[in-house]
């Protein structure tokens, strides 16, 4: 039984493995169209947050299944429910992707107000972060979770710099500010993707450490 237990819990982390591979994909194409406002690009990665969602049900359903089939120690039972959390932030990321997708196929006809420099950085600080809040869960390892968590801050700073350039010019070019409002959008989408990799890293950090992040 306990063989058994172990493959299906392998599986559950190769699934996670994929979902993980799945909106870390979709962060990558959700930057690469907004920088170069291709739509089809964009349209794909919209189009692909069904498969998010699609692997976000199947890990449940392999999830449920190993509580209620094989009865789970505390730690294995630990690690199936920081499994469930950790799916719900990477299916918001999807969501979130989309999002700033959509925004794109808005923005296409349209020059954009400046060249895109921080925007993209914070798109690469987010793939990063989703990347290694993954590697940590796979590899057990504290200090990887760890250091996802603090380089969230890397990616509000970013934030707090775009904010203030686009309410500059906002405030310079008061009759034409809508498109630096989707700007605002979709930086704080960005934002938001950041704080689900933050929280993935902090259920990795208690699903080995069984204590929550503190901040030490």
């Amino acid at each position: 039984m306990r063989s058994r237990f172990d493959h299906e819990l392998d599986m559950l982390n190769e699934e996670l493995v994929s979902m993980g591979n799945l909106v870390e994909s979709s962060i990558e194409a959700a930057v690469s169209a907004l920088k170069t406002q291709n739509v089809d690009l964009a349209r794909r990665v919209v189009e692909g947050d069904r498969e998010v969602n699609n692997k976000e049900r199947e890990i449940e359903d392999l999830a449920m299944k190993l509580i209620l089939r094989q009865q789970p120690v505390a730690g294995d039972l630990r690690l199936i429910s920081t499994a469930l959390r950790m799916i719900t932030d990477m299916e918001r990321i999807g969501d979130q992707a989309a999002d700033i997708s959509e925004i794109t196929i808005m923005l296409a006809d349209q020059t954009y107000l400046k060249e895109l420099i921080h925007i993209p950085q914070m798109g690469d600080a987010t793939i990063k972060m989703v990347r290694e809040s993954i590697d940590a869960f796979v590899r057990k390892d504290v200090e990887l979770a760890k250091q996802v968590i603090l380089y969230d801050d890397v990616v509000d700073d970013l934030f707090d710099v775009i904010k203030e350039e686009l309410i500059g010019y906002i405030r310079e070019n008061k009759g034409s500010s809508e498109q630096a409002i989707d700007f605002m959008m979709i930086a704080k989408y960005f934002e938001r993707i950041g704080d689900h990799a933050q929280n993935i890293a902090e259920w990795v950090y208690y699903a080995i450490t069984g204590d929550h992040y503190n901040g030490s």
